[in-house]
């Protein structure tokens, strides 16, 4: 940064001062925990045994900073290319009708507690809601860092068993969702995305019940023909943005299906064969009668405490798949 002529390429120069801002972030928070334990370290080696007092206040403060230093450890977990980007989510609504459509909506509601809770931003990019309630489909951006590193444990379809209140008879329904997300792919990767390959349409933007947003046609619906990609943003205020928003998301969709296909290549290389994410192969349950769990199916951590899920609290599922994950490396 201090090389004459820096500031004189603005998009290189905002990478940089990004990247010196998150490293910053990652080294500043260990530095601080060493501090600590050298002040506790010192404290302990002057302590008197008789002091009662010091020795309990010691005590609460060993295990504060052990409590930070597992936090630090767990974020040794998210060394993946690109688990420090932002993440683009989406969730689908399965089969169901109305009930998978609230199921929609409530798993946007706990993702977007998740992402407060953590200091993201969130931001709609595009929503197709339920004819009678909730949301038949909704992609967001989810920005901050290592926002992807944790939602990629997110991925697959997850189930929620309750009595339904759409159903007068108070029967127990079973709902079903696909959650995924994708890593927000940085401007410089290098994509072939010929200008040729895409249909671009626009159309109004709509909102719950159909009714028309916009008078305009500012909603915008991308198609990558040979890959058969498409992406569509609406919420943005003009054309224009919409264009460049789904632009953004065309890539980093069109990233990780070139991805995958190479992981699939390497998988039957090596005779290993890839479990189908299905209706039938959920990833998590969410069950609120006749009793209250919320199970992982790949990991077997469960909890009783559904609210506390629904509000956002994702991150002992998140801990458990992401260290079951590294384990299953070495």
């Amino acid at each position: 940064m201090g090389n004459p002529g820096f500031w004189n390429d603005e998009q290189n120069s905002t990478k940089v001062v990004k990247q010196l801002k998150s490293l910053k972030s990652t080294v500043e928070h260990w530095e601080a925990t060493f501090h600590k334990y050298q002040e506790l370290k010192e404290l302990a080696d002057i302590l008197q045994d008789q002091d009662q007092e010091l020795i309990t206040d010691l005590a609460k403060n060993v295990d504060s900073l052990t409590a930070t230093v597992d936090k630090l450890e767990f974020k040794t977990l998210l060394g993946g290319e690109f688990d420090k980007n932002s993440a683009i989510l989406s969730i689908n609504a399965g089969a169901g009708g109305t009930e998978s459509c609230d199921w929609v909506a409530m798993l946007f509601r706990m993702y977007s507690r998740f992402a407060e809770s953590h200091g993201y931003s969130i931001k709609t990019i595009d929503v197709l809601f339920g004819e009678e309630a909730g949301i038949k489909n909704i992609t967001a951006l989810i920005e901050g860092d290592y926002a992807y590193g944790y939602l990629k444990a997110e991925r697959g379809v997850h189930r929620l068993v309750r009595i339904s209140p759409f159903d007068a008879n108070k029967r127990r329904h079973t709902s079903f969702a696909s959650v995924d997300a994708i890593p927000e792919i940085e401007e410089d990767i290098d994509l072939k995305i010929e200008e040729k390959d895409l249909r671009i349409d626009v159309y109004r933007s709509s909102g719950p019940g159909g009714q028309s947003v916009n008078t305009t046609d500012s909603a915008v619906r991308i198609t990558h023909i040979p890959s058969g990609i498409v992406v569509q943003c609406q919420n943005e205020r003009s054309q224009y943005q919409n264009k460049q928003v789904a632009l953004k998301i065309l890539k980093a969709r069109f990233y990780e299906l070139e991805r995958k296909k190479k992981e699939e290549q390497l998988l039957k290389q090596y005779g290993q064969e890839k479990k189908k994410i299905e209706w039938g192969s959920q990833i998590r349950s969410y069950v609120m009668h006749p009793y209250t769990m919320v199970k992982d199916h790949r990991t077997e951590y469960e909890t009783g405490d559904v609210s506390k899920v629904m509000d956002g609290g994702l991150d002992e599922f998140i801990e458990a798949y992401l260290k079951q994950q590294a384990e299953s490396r070495h």
